[in-house]
């Protein structure tokens, strides 16, 4: 593997890691900006500034850039995230010269017609309502909104429909230049990939991209907002969410998270896995997992089933973690489920859209290359005390969020694992 970096004069990052044994190339351009720098009135402008990106510039129109971008093979895509938008691709090595102009082209010099933004307006308004109707993905965003209650990263990424209506051109263009400024922008790349050829490629493009001179809004942490919330909606099952406060990508605690989170639901001879699905037959789909972000992160447990069985689901779960808390576990649990971890790190390094995203996310929180071997080390270091201290201190009594979705009341709920009392 070869690792590259280059800063261009004003700021923009260029990252690469070389595997020449293949011929493939993953390629992100990436912005530090996400939902959580939006103001309320303007709730999910970076995700339509994602779908607009697509739709002409002064060069090609929205469907000529399909039109390349199918011709590359490969495929294409982008993603708004809590602190992120990407624009991202992977293709045959012989092709990145031609992805890198037609990326260059629709990330800077992007039009935003006014037809096709209210064309768009429409598709977005009709994803909000297919997210809606997707009830395992809607009590995620339930419970965020929450738990992070007032707070700007407890927004909806896509936002609130009333806010999509009312977005316009300027307000696109407005945060484009105040947020899409080079010392915000990372182009990483994996695979097939020559870094000081990749840098050639984008200079011409990128060098002349000026810093922004408008003020960024500082990103105030949040507080976890400890609250019990039922949505009745007529559903077959009631979806359930339950989480708490956990580290976040910076803290050094988050490799025993992951270890914790692990034997509690991240896997199939998990906790949760064996005894609600497997023993007990009480739900398809339960797990466990964790949300990081650069200053704090959620540990959650989901889960689907039917509404008789929602009190002997939710009593399991708070009993299943108590357990935990209560040292019953193992140094075979334990090995276990770092060997899970760092297999799971090393199939990664088969797939070169990990690799590339595994890049970017690195310079992002950490300005700098974390090795595999540090990753692994990080892993393998967690001990059996840091493990427990993680799960006594994230479903720390009192701390603990609640949100139902389906056909069900809260003073029908069995709250007595919520409040681990």
């Amino acid at each position: 593997m070869g690792y590259n970096k280059t800063v261009l004069d004003n700021g923009v990052r260029i990252v690469t890691d070389n595997l020449s044994n293949t011929r493939s190339v993953s390629l992100g351009i990436w912005v530090d900006a996400g939902s959580r720098d939006e103001v309320n009135r303007e709730r999910g402008v970076f995700h339509f500034i994602e779908h607009m990106i697509f739709k002409g510039t002064k060069d090609r129109t929205a469907v000529q850039i399909s039109k390349e971008l199918d011709a590359l093979g490969g495929y294409a895509n982008a993603f708004t995230s809590k602190e992120k938008t990407c624009f991202h691709a992977r293709i045959v090595d012989t092709k990145l010269k031609r992805l890198t102009e037609l990326f260059s082209d629709i990330f800077l010099y992007s039009i935003f017609d006014e037809k096709e933004l209210e064309l768009e307006r429409s598709v977005i308004l009709q994803e909000i309502n297919m997210v809606e109707d997707t009830p395992d993905e809607y009590i995620q965003i339930l419970f965020e909104q929450d738990f992070w209650k007032g707070n700007p990263l407890g927004r909806a990424i896509l936002g609130t429909r009333e806010a999509v209506r009312k977005i316009s051109r300027k307000d696109l263009l407005n945060y484009i230049s105040r947020f899409y400024s080079p010392e915000r922008i990372v182009i990483a790349a994996a695979g097939c990939v020559d870094h000081d050829d990749l840098v050639g490629y984008f200079k011409p493009f990128f060098d002349s991209l000026l810093v922004s001179e408008d003020s960024i809004p500082f990103r105030v942490r949040p507080l976890a907002t400890p609250s019990i919330s039922t949505y009745r909606k007529d559903l077959e099952q009631v979806h359930i969410c339950l989480g708490a406060q956990a580290s976040s990508m910076r803290e050094k605690q988050r490799f025993a998270d992951l270890v914790f989170n692990t034997i509690l639901g991240g896997n199939m001879s998990s906790r949760l896995f064996q005894e609600i699905r497997e023993r007990r037959g009480l739900a398809y789909s339960v797990f466990s997992y964790i949300s990081s972000f650069m200053d704090t992160g959620a540990e959650r447990v989901y889960l689907a089933t039917d509404t008789e069985k929602v009190n002997k689901s939710m009593q399991l779960i708070g009993s299943i973690i108590k357990t935990i808390q209560e040292k019953n576990i193992d140094g075979l649990d334990l090995t276990r489920a770092k060997e899970y971890l760092k297999d799971g790190i090393l199939l990664g390094l088969e797939s070169m859209d990990s690799m590339m995203m595994r890049l970017a996310k690195n310079e992002f929180v950490f300005g700098r290359y974390v090795t595999y071997e540090e990753l692994m080390k990080d892993i393998e270091d967690v001990t059996m005390n840091e493990v427990l201290e993680a799960a006594r201190r994230i479903f720390m009594p009192g701390n603990i969020s609640l949100a139902l979705l389906g056909p069900i009341d809260q003073d029908s709920i069995d709250l007595s694992p919520v409040t681990f009392t």
